[in-house]
């Protein structure tokens, strides 16, 4: 039978291990802040937004919200950033994406200090995680190593296929899943939506992580018999009349085939934003220079 891994009780878990080191921080006098800042008006951005401050006061997280006018001049943005950059309270900074188009957002992920890019985005992070020493692991891509993980995947030796190549998952995935390490040392593969014969590459694959952002892309006659799937992609698509969420996954063909699969909703989505929060711990505890148990 396939093991349906359940993104929302491990994410359960890592919020639970973050709000006692936010009690351990407090009893030091440290109390982790995080900053969001908006400059747009997309729907999902603004739900998005929502959900991360929500998860914050969960956890005793000190959530702190900006919104930029989306006709303000780029410098207002960049300016926001700064000031936040030198706010002593606020340990993690998060830009949600997509900007305005009058906007350079590389400039934006450049211009958020390192220390406290607690999404991994910042150009010397990026460096860090290649070179094998991460100050911040991609929330997502951690969230995928800590769900492989739960369900006792070894890595170690695995063929892995990563399908897409962001610079958000795609990326920042091939690079845990070959480091040294735990949760690393698979021989990984990077595929992409015009990699020719994807089927030869899926077929031999022990792990499947899914982030092309093309709904139900992948089927389950291209997959391994057994084979972990991981499904990050998440799509709006119209079926029946109905608006439903799908993945890059087709879920119902590929169950039947692997050996664990995560569902859409419900599986990668909780991880990003609970490593979200590990991230602001971590990045807190070591400003104040106090060891915490971090999950």
């Amino acid at each position: 039978m396939t093991d349906v891994i359940d993104g929302n009780a491990v994410a359960a878990d890592i919020r639970d291990g973050v709000a006692d080191c936010v009690d351990r921080l407090a009893e030091a006098g440290e109390r982790p802040g995080l900053a969001t800042v908006l400059m747009s008006d997309d729907p999902a951005s603004e739900t998005y937004v929502s959900m991360k401050q929500r998860d914050c006061e969960e956890v005793g997280i000190d959530g702190v919200h900006v919104d930029v006018d989306n006709d303000a001049p780029a410098d207002e943005l960049y300016d926001t950033i700064e000031e936040l950059n030198d706010d002593d309270d606020v340990h993690g900074i998060l830009v949600q994406m997509p900007l305005v188009d009058h906007v350079d957002t590389r400039r934006v992920l450049r211009t958020v200090a390192p220390e406290k890019d607690v999404d991994g985005f910042h150009p010397e992070n990026v460096g860090r995680l290649v070179a094998g020493n991460p100050r911040f692991k991609p929330c997502t891509p951690h969230g995928v190593q800590r769900l492989l993980e739960s369900a006792g995947v070894d890595t170690d030796g695995a063929e892995a296929v990563v399908v897409g190549r962001s610079d958000i998952v795609g990326k920042p995935m091939a690079n845990l899943l070959f480091g040294r390490g735990d949760g690393g040392n698979a021989t990984t593969t990077v595929c992409h939506s015009h990699t020719d014969n994807l089927e030869s590459h899926l077929g031999r694959a022990d792990i499947v992580v899914a982030a092309a952002g093309i709904p139900e892309f992948i089927t389950g006659d291209m997959l391994r018999e057994g084979a972990t799937v991981i499904d990050v992609g998440i799509n709006r698509v119209e079926r029946d009349g109905d608006s439903v969420l799908v993945g890059d996954v087709d879920y119902d063909s590929a169950k039947d085939v692997a050996g664990a699969i995560t569902p859409v909703p419900g599986g990668v989505g909780p991880m990003t934003r609970a490593m979200l929060l590990y991230n602001t711990v971590k990045s807190a505890a070591e400003k104040a220079d106090v060891d915490v148990p971090l999950p």
